[in-house]
């Protein structure tokens, strides 16, 4: 939800962390140092996940991802760095409106999945950013 007040919108952008993901020169390497020093074990040979529940609302769970990338993706164009973090929001639409009016660089792309909407913003030094929307929980009819 966005509020208006002296030129300043104000709404909750961020809530969580949703991922960090880095480039590597040898990921399927780097993934079994990982797993073999310090317990990450991907799933489905894709990501490591993190289960968590909210602070404020136990009932509802969350997860971050962490995955490495092969040198070579495409995944983080334009950016040239060699991470990309993901941040979950809870207005896909109304942050990247707010986002726009402010100037930020919005990526027009868009992408949705069963697991959430996903849209891409670049700071101001070229990192690119991915932010998540989860899908919303279906209320069950009764």
């Amino acid at each position: 939800m966005l509020h208006k007040a002296k030129g300043i919108i104000d709404m909750r952008r961020v809530s969580g962390l949703g991922g960090v993901f880095f480039k590597a020169d040898h990921p399927d390497e780097l993934y079994a140092w990982y797993e073999k020093h310090l317990g990450l074990q991907r799933q489905a040979q894709e990501a490591v996940v993190f289960n968590w529940r909210r602070a404020d609302d136990p009932e509802k769970s969350g997860m971050t991802v962490w995955a490495i990338f092969p040198k070579d993706t495409k995944y983080f164009d334009p950016s040239r760095s060699s991470f990309m973090m993901n941040f979950i929001v809870e207005d896909l639409d109304g942050l990247l409106a707010a986002l726009r009016e402010e100037g930020v660089e919005v990526d027009p792309r868009r992408e949705e999945y069963d697991y959430g909407r996903f849209a891409w913003i670049m700071d101001p030094e070229g990192n690119r950013i991915e932010l998540w929307e989860p899908p919303k929980k279906k209320q069950s009819d009764g």
